[in-house]
Order: C-alpha cells, then structure tokens, then sequence
C-alpha cells in the first residue's frame, strides 16, 4: 500500500519552524504504528529534522528515522505491518524475577532494523530517553551502544528486564518523560515537532469507574496526561510547539498489533491535512484541541 499522495513543496508552517528543529516520539505501544502514517506525510512535505528525541517504542522508530533519513517511513511500515505481540512480548513463562517476559524478541527486532552500532554513527543526532530506576532522574542516552539504549528506553517496569548501562539501572522513559518534549529543550531545540503526544491526549472526561482494575488504570492515565499536559505547555511557552494529530479514535490495546495498516493509514491522511494548514507564528502550542492562553482557538493553533 502506498501513503504517497503527490510531492509536496515545504510548507509555510514547517518552513516557519526556527531552527535547530526537534522531532520528539513518544511512547505508546501500537502508537507506534499511528507515528508511522504521520513519518510518511511529513516525509512527503519535505521535513527534516535536525535531532532526534524518543522514548520507549518512539526511541525505536527515532533510531530508524536517524539511520535512514528521508526513506524512513517505508521501512517502518514494513516493520510494523508485520511484527506480533508474541514476538515482542512472548508471554507464557516468567522470564525472571525482574520481568514477565524476556528482551529476546525486542532485540531481534531491533537487530533486523538494520541499525549501526553506535549512537554517533546515525545519521541525524539522536537520543534515546530512559530512566534511571535509583535516581528517577532522566537518562538522555545520545552516545554509546545503540541496542542497549533502545532497551532501555523501552523496558516497561515488570514487563521487559531493566538495563544495565553505565553504572546505571534504566527502565522505561515513559516513566519520566512519556513525550519527551523537554529533553529536546535542553538539547538545544528551537522549535519542536511531536509525533504524537498519544491516544489519550487532550483527555477527555469521563464517567467515574466502578472495578479496582478500571479505577487504578484511570488514574495511571490521569497521571501520565498530567505529566504531558505539563511538559508541553512548560515547553511550548518558549519555543513553537506542533503536536501532529492521528485522527485514530478507535484505538486497540497496546500491544496489539494487528491494526497497524489502519492505524497508518488513517494517520498519515490526518496529519498531512493538519500540516497543509498549520501556520506557525512564534512559540505556542500548535495542534487539533490545542488553545494557548491569549490567542484565538484555531484548528492548527
């Protein structure tokens, strides 16, 4: 299936973005796949960024767009319209007192990304966000083994085994930093462009739940909305701020990935007609459902 829906000149809105430039990917699970549609309508509108932030499986499809710019968004397709929830979470056995499941599947996936070593030899500056399970500080990984940053961003707790890194327990980035808009910031960015700030952003209200299992899910999404609520308004009050919409309302859970061509698909046209508008005049918060204070609430603003 081809996303291509003709060649696009650069765009005011992107053209406008101050540089140096941040694409942020977040975390997610099958969002993954939605940050694919939206890697092929930016590709299409000549974008190119001039680093790279990601976190969890965002560090993953980063890495991909690091070492192939511009070519990026085919081969993630490839990847994700083809990968299972057996082989990156082959559940059945306790695989040791630290995870439920082994790493094996998400490093062959990795390995057959056909990735270099080290993080320096990427073609775009990249870093992969993890977090430190003694400090709980951020663990900005932008030098060093490449394999090891990528699990480590992308070690869910309790799922996937903590890495071992530089003197350093890291889990999950999305501990910390689930978009990871911030660390782009101290990298020096001047602008930033999110692939995505996930399927539950902006919330929407909702009934209170009744069961243990749906009150504490709610509220691990009430907290991890807050944090990026928090860290995009904190960010986009300095630098302009483009958080691409999916137009995905029908979301599966996320370790099936079963969906992944529509989750491309509807993505990708979403985000191209959302960047056919977008006009960006300074720092703010640009996007579907976003009303900076003090300016008109517009469909790109």
């Amino acid at each position: 299936m081809t996303r291509d829906e003709g060649t696009h000149a650069p765009l005011p809105g992107l053209s406008a973005l101050p540089r140096p430039v941040a694409a942020v990917i977040g975390g997610g699970g099958v969002l993954g796949a939605a940050q694919v549609g939206i890697g092929y309508a930016l590709e299409q509108r000549g974008f190119a960024p001039d680093m790279i932030i990601g976190t969890s499986v965002g560090a993953l499809n980063g890495a991909i767009v690091a070492a192939h710019p511009g070519t990026a968004a085919a081969r993630l397709d490839h990847v994700w319209s083809r990968v299972r929830r057996r082989e990156v979470y082959p559940l059945g056995f306790l695989a040791s007192r630290v995870s439920i499941v082994a790493d094996h599947g998400l490093r062959r996936l990795i390995a057959g990304a056909d990735l270099p070593e080290r993080i320096e030899q990427l073609s775009i500056p990249f870093t992969a966000v993890a977090t430190d399970l003694s400090t709980g500080a951020e663990a900005l990984l932008s030098e060093g083994d490449l394999v090891s940053a990528l699990l480590a961003s992308a070690a869910i707790p309790g799922v996937l085994p903590p890495v071992e890194r530089e003197g350093r327990t890291l889990i999950d980035g999305g501990v910390i930093a689930y978009v990871p808009v911030r660390a782009a910031r101290e990298a020096g960015a001047a602008s930033v462009v999110v692939l995505s700030a996930g399927p539950e952003w902006p919330l929407s209200p909702a009934l209170p739940p009744r069961r243990a299992g749906a009150v504490a899910a709610r509220a691990a999404l009430l907290l991890g909305h807050r944090q990026i609520e928090r860290d995009l308004r904190e960010v986009a009050t300095r630098v302009p701020t483009v958080v691409l919409p999916t137009g995905i309302e029908a979301w599966p859970a996320p370790w099936d990935f079963r969906h992944a061509q529509r989750l491309i698909s509807t993505a990708a046209r979403t985000a191209g007609r959302f960047l056919d508008g977008l006009r960006v005049d300074g720092p703010g918060l640009y996007g579907v459902s976003c009303h900076p204070a003090g300016t008109a609430a517009e469909a790109s603003r």
